[in-house]
């Protein structure tokens, strides 16, 4: 019915582990709460008496057309979920009319995702300790066909994700005498996770060296100069993702961004901080009203989505929700996830008195309580 049923199948399939490392947050979770608890302090002022028999919810995001305002965030190693891992959700996202965003750290291949899915897609990356890792990863996108790229910029270190750590999880999965239980109670789960090859990061096989963890990858050492050079090399639109301030907003667009993406990662990163629904006031009021403003973080409802475009947002952008999904049903999981999202945002909008995702403005909303 909801994702809130996706995320209890998505439980019931994993393994305790790798649910975890799914859903876990940094230290204290605050974040991770406060990210959809923000939009609770939104109330829609619905109108009445509005003809809505024809809803448009079409956007034009990131160079391309989409049929509603979602992205699919982000998330590398699909596989550990399901062993369609990032095919299937590049193909949900192109079945459903949203835009799929495939990563430097996917189980498949840049090149096979962008060649077996032909719907709207963008690449994205991180700042690489290897400048011409940096240089082959714009490069080998651009050749693809990849229409958009998007760099991440608050990934320095992995978070402080202590259920993860309290778990052992490790990357790859490996069968431990002691994970063999927690493992064994999934059945389906550890069939399909034997009889599949084992999986790698298909994209950086290449690589100097993982030293056993995708962070090692990483430049410790990152600065703007270094993210203004790969939009350059680039020459499209580019998006920045991890922005949680107005004025790296701005600094954004001066080195060439297009886009901009309000993000805390989901809260695995940082703890502690503002909700990125909580900043998107500031962040479209220091960029301007050209400038694309793509909220990630606790969208759970189509509401949610609502409450984001009426605020300033060109669009928004999930991650577990839709890992939910995949978890609980493979590609279908997924497009069921897309769906539920998507029918709750027309409906929503219909009960609103609301026919254009364009017209919408902060006039629909007030903060709740009585003042």
């Amino acid at each position: 019915m909801n994702i809130t049923d996706l995320d209890k199948l998505a439980q019931r399939r994993l393994p305790t582990p790798i649910y975890d490392f799914l859903e876990g947050g940094a230290d204290d979770q605050y974040s991770l709460r406060h990210n959809s608890e923000a939009f609770d302090q939104l109330q829609i002022k619905a109108r009445s008496l509005i003809d809505v028999s024809s809803v448009d919810l079409s956007v034009h995001v990131l160079g391309q057309q989409l049929q509603w305002p979602l992205l699919l965030s982000p998330v590398g190693m699909k596989r550990m979920f399901h062993p369609d891992g990032e095919l299937a959700a590049a193909r949900a996202a192109t079945h459903s009319g949203s835009l799929y965003t495939a990563t430097v750290f996917s189980t498949i291949s840049l090149e096979k995702i962008a060649a077996e899915t032909g719907g709207p897609k963008m690449f994205q990356s991180y700042l690489l300790a290897d400048p011409e890792l940096n240089d082959e990863m714009v490069d080998r996108a651009k050749a693809a066909g990849y229409p958009a790229m998007c760099l991440t910029v608050d990934s320095i270190v992995g978070g402080n994700r202590e259920t993860v750590i309290r778990r052992g999880v490790s990357i790859p999965p490996k069968l431990t005498l002691k994970s063999a239980l927690q493992f064994g109670a999934k059945p389906v789960w550890a069939s399909n996770y034997l009889k599949h090859e084992k999986w790698q990061l298909e994209n950086m096989v290449n690589a100097k060296s993982l030293a056993g963890a995708p962070y090692a990858l990483l430049d410790t050492k990152p600065s703007w100069e270094k993210a203004g050079r790969m939009i350059a090399r680039w020459q499209g639109p580019f998006a920045i993702k991890g922005i949680m301030s107005a004025e790296d907003a701005k600094r954004a667009v001066e080195i060439g961004a297009t886009a901009v993406i309000i993000s805390n990662h989901g809260g695995r990163q940082l703890d502690a901080t503002p909700a990125p629904i909580e900043l998107l006031r500031e962040v479209r009021g220091a960029v301007g009203a050209d400038v694309e403003v793509i909220v990630d973080g606790g969208i759970r409802r189509g509401t949610h989505v609502l409450k984001a475009l009426a605020m300033g947002a060109t669009a928004c952008s999930i991650g577990r929700p839709y890992l939910y999904g995949l978890a609980a049903g493979g590609q279908y999981g997924i497009e069921r996830s897309l769906a539920l999202l998507r029918s709750e945002l027309q409906r929503a909008m219909i009960l609103a008195g609301c026919s254009n995702i364009k017209t919408l403005d902060i006039s629909l909303l007030r903060r709740a309580g009585f003042d």
